[in-house]
């Protein structure tokens, strides 16, 4: 993927993709503000939300092994992945262990963010996606663009021409009737669906959150198909983020409160599913689960960037963003877009190449993410933060030593009162745009008019008289704090 600059210049020309995105995020948006406004305890479930995650974070390596020896007494058993490649080698042996070929899957960020569908074909394992926007996606050989809505960047009109021209090669074909009424195209994904749940013996889901007392795994979503995975196949497998973790059932009740009113603007969720390793004769005989690092262990040892860790994949942040709203998912070039993506891509990956380093400037600084951010994760600082470590790196020294050099000036009053003298008497030789490559800041604002008389000159001459100049010389303390007066 190109740095988010180029892909964003790309992603804005086109009108029908931002038409469906503007359309898309005001109606969750919209949702989101009623459902939360219900709540007179909002902040307080927010700030517990927070609480809970860093305490959980503080405290990683004892509920890790917590969960392991509770997922091991219900019968499951626990991998440890240090990397994408650990954890693609991981499933793929235990995929290959059943003598299946084919998969369901559960939508799942870590899945993707591991490219684990890739890595199975390679080894000549078909992953089926379950999920209505991720079979979308699938059938188009494109990408996700959203952390909850995959083919947000889709209209109906072309979900039914992704649907009728390429269902077939999949599975069960669409109808040849097939229309764009939203009711037509979701049983017509059900009609195709349903062949691969009744057929298939091996899943592999992720989960939203690991219960550590209990080694329970839970999945939240609105449309069934992940139970359908859940329950019906022979072998689970359960792709876990190592941040997913929270202590109790306890403290799960807090984030069954705010996923669904951040993420679809729902009271709760339609489907809330819970399993705790194995039961004869009751859903899969055989259960893993995969506990993904793959960079985190590294975030978490950032004190500035580990907030990004609470994160709990509602998407607000992306549903709010005016930066989003315009490019859309595909411009951050990684599975985690928006806001989050722009933090957590570049702790996760590194910003050594230009693609990762361009994502913490893929933002106004607004706010709104923060706001609206149901753990608390103060983005504009983690965005800076990250400003700060890409600056840092070598291939910067034009910027680095234009900041040493208004340093020096601001840093001396009368190297600056010099300057300010000099611009205003050449005040009238100030272009209206920067020269050379400079000129892209000035394409989108104007240089700031450069005042006929500095405060500072003003000063000495209309103030004077109500109180003593400060120099800043060193002079006597009385002087001092007068000019301060």
């Amino acid at each position: 993927m190109p740095p988010f600059p180029e892909a964003a210049k790309s992603a804005v020309e086109d009108s029908q993709m931002r038409h469906n995105l503007r359309l898309a995020t005001g109606t969750i948006r919209g949702k989101r503000e009623a459902v939360v406004s219900e709540l007179d305890d909002w902040p307080d479930l927010r700030q517990a939300g927070k609480a809970i995650k860093d305490r959980t974070l503080r405290h990683l390596d004892t509920y890790l092994e917590q969960l392991e020896e509770a997922v091991t007494a219900a019968g499951g058993t626990v991998h440890w992945a240090a990397d994408a490649d650990e954890a693609n080698e991981i499933v793929t042996g235990l995929v290959q262990a059943t003598g299946e070929s084919d998969v369901v899957k559960v939508k799942s960020m870590a899945t993707q963010e591991i490219e684990l569908n890739e890595a199975l074909a390679q080894a000549g394992i078909t992953a089926y996606e379950t999920d209505l926007a991720e079979l979308i996606v699938q059938l188009s050989d494109d990408l996700p663009s959203h952390i909850l809505v995959p083919a947000i960047h889709r209209n109906r009109a072309e979900i039914r021409e992704i649907f009728r021209d390429r269902m077939a090669s999949w599975g069960v074909p669409a109808p040849e009737e097939l229309s764009d009424d939203p009711r037509a195209l979701a049983e017509a994904a059900r009609v195709h669906l349903r062949e691969r749940f009744l057929n298939t013996k091996v899943a592999i889901s992720g989960a939203n959150f690991a219960v550590a007392d209990t080694g329970s795994m839970v999945v939240l979503e609105s449309e069934g198909n992940g139970r359908m995975c859940l329950t019906l196949p022979q072998t689970l497998i359960s792709v876990v983020g190592i941040e997913k973790i929270v202590p109790t059932w306890s403290d799960l009740e807090v984030f069954l409160q705010l996923l669904p009113r951040s993420s679809t603007g729902e009271r709760m969720n339609p489907y809330t599913s819970t399993w705790t390793g194995v039961t004869p004769g009751d859903g899969p005989q055989e259960f893993h689960v995969v506990l993904l690092d793959n960079g985190r262990t590294d975030v978490l040892a950032d004190t500035v960037g580990r907030q990004a860790l609470r994160c709990i994949r509602c998407s607000a942040c992306l549903n709010t963003c005016p930066v989003y709203e315009r490019t859309g998912g595909h411009a951050y070039g990684s599975v985690y877009p928006g806001p989050i993506g722009a933090i957590l891509t570049p702790q996760l990956r590194g910003t050594a190449s230009e693609t990762e380093a361009s994502l913490p400037y893929a933002s106004s600084l607004c706010g709104a993410c923060y706001e609206v951010c149901p753990v608390a994760i103060d983005i504009p600082e983690v965005l800076v933060h990250l400003r700060e470590e890409v600056v840092a790196r070598p291939g910067h020294r034009a910027e680095k030593a234009a900041m040493g050099a208004a340093g020096w000036l601001l840093n001396g009053e009368h190297r600056l009162d010099t300057a300010q003298r000099a611009a205003s008497a050449a005040r009238s030789l100030v272009p209206r745009r920067m020269p050379g490559p400079a000129s892209a800041w000035t394409d989108t604002r104007d240089i700031p008019e450069v005042p006929e008389e500095s405060f500072r000159s003003w000063w000495r001459r209309e103030g004077a008289a109500e109180a003593p100049e400060h120099t800043g010389d060193g002079g006597d303390e009385d002087a001092q704090e007068g000019g301060r007066r």
